[in-house]
């Protein structure tokens, strides 16, 4: 063994960027299946506005997440103790992989704002958890309504798509491959 050691390798994200990978993941989940759930309950029920306005506050919430996630992501790559070694493989294999994420990043986007001109044009409540409230913030015609509602249903379908093929594509990386992608963005131990 020589005098001189070699530094640790980061071999998983920093927790920040993982809290912020899966309530992103969640949050998700959860908006595209609520929305499907309450299409299911008869209309004006307690249960089905309530349902409504948890799936408000969490599109809020992704919105506010997506915010700090690009912001955190600059910021972590240009600082020594929180970058990442790029993941080893093909230039193709990379080039894709900087795809998804690129159209994953736009898909969410796009669902947010959307999400947010849709709630604006119904022009009815629109507030985080009872916290704040964002009603009014934006006039948007009511007339814009269903285009709006039916845009912000086929981005979450896209939306939905991507994420299970990029789920699919982790798990492939992992049992096929048998590299550290998926690893790095499970909790665990920060280096190995």
């Amino acid at each position: 063994m020589t005098g001189t050691t070699q530094p640790l390798t980061r071999q998983r994200y920093d927790s920040f960027t993982l809290v912020l990978h899966w309530v992103t993941a969640a949050c998700v989940i959860f908006l595209f299946a609520s929305a499907h759930i309450w299409e299911q309950l008869e209309r004006g029920t307690p249960l089905r506005k309530g349902l409504q306005a948890v799936h408000i506050s969490c599109g809020i919430l992704l919105a506010l997440v997506m915010v700090i996630r690009p912001l955190w992501r600059l910021y972590s790559q240009h600082s020594p103790h929180l970058s990442m070694p790029p993941v080893e493989g093909a230039r193709l294999a990379k080039l894709l992989a900087h795809g998804m994420h690129g159209a994953l990043y736009l898909l969410l986007f796009a669902q947010i704002v959307l999400g947010f001109l849709f709630r604006w044009s119904q022009q009815e409540p629109f507030s985080f958890f009872g916290l704040f409230d964002l009603s009014g913030w934006v006039q948007i015609t009511p007339t814009l309504r269903h285009t709006l509602a039916q845009w912000h249903g086929n981005v979450a379908w896209a939306l939905v798509s991507l994420a299970f093929v990029h789920a699919l594509a982790a798990l492939f990386h992992h049992y096929l491959l048998r590299d550290s992608v998926l690893s790095r963005m499970l909790p665990g131990r920060a280096f190995r």
